[in-house]
């Protein structure tokens, strides 16, 4: 990223990888959808592993799994053929119903990072391609909802990433050119969204894709989102 860069007036967030360790977050989730829908026949339940990208020796989910960055209606569409008399549509219901029963793990202290950003004159938002219920609720349970000016999931009316609706919906919303706003997320859907939609592209490293995947794609690579306000706005303004 050109240090010379203003820094951003609106900061938007991808939620799971980014906001959440996504494997301390997700990786039971994985685990308890083979337990439902493959039971204890070993076929089945890595036909149902192979569907979502699980690994099931290691408990979490590889890298290119549609889980990672995908929307709930990509991974129905996959699980689909092993819920019969289930539609993709159902199947994705369940899959957000189930989805908001986690109990998200920060990938960092949020409430002070948030605060810290806001009060650098930072707009804040969440784009994910979760459900927006699931997203409010998990958000909620970390007790940082109300630090964010703009939450939206895939089913929001804007679009999912790497479509670049959603962020250009948090630009529109906060009165921002996209030029003035920095996406951060740990996926290449996050990276290509922010090319797409004109934003500074910030990875970091709590989600199951490497640095050496997301860097050619990225602004600036950090290891986790408490990186941000020395990054983006300057030792200087740290304190």
């Amino acid at each position: 990223m050109d240090l010379n860069l203003p820094a951003p007036r609106g900061i938007l967030f991808d939620k799971d990888g980014t906001l959440f360790g996504f494997d301390a977050t997700w990786s039971a989730f994985g685990a308890a959808v083979v337990d439902d829908l493959g039971g204890s026949a070993p076929e089945t339940r890595a036909a149902v592993a192979g569907a979502l990208g699980f690994d099931l020796g290691a408990g979490r989910f590889h890298p290119d799994s549609p889980v990672v960055a995908g929307t709930a209606d990509e991974v129905a569409h996959r699980l689909a053929p092993h819920c019969p008399g289930q539609t993709p549509a159902e199947v994705a219901a369940w899959l957000d119903a189930r989805a908001a029963d986690i109990a998200p793990v920060p990938a960092a202290p949020l409430g002070p990072l948030l605060d810290r950003l806001a009060g650098l004159g930072a707009v804040l938002g969440v784009v994910t391609n979760d459900a927006t219920e699931a997203a409010c609720v998990q958000l909620r349970a970390a007790g940082v909802i109300g630090r964010f000016a703009f939450i939206a999931g895939y089913d929001a009316g804007h679009g999912a990433k790497p479509a670049p609706g959603p962020l250009r919906a948090f630009a529109e919303a906060s009165d921002l050119r996209p030029s003035e706003v920095a996406m951060v997320g740990d996926s290449l859907h996050d990276l290509h969204a922010a090319r797409a939609a004109g934003m500074r592209a910030v990875a970091v490293l709590t989600g199951p894709v490497g640095a050496d995947v997301l860097a050619p794609h990225a602004d600036l690579v950090l290891p986790d989102v408490s990186h941000l306000p020395d990054a983006l706005f300057g030792a200087a303004r740290s304190d």
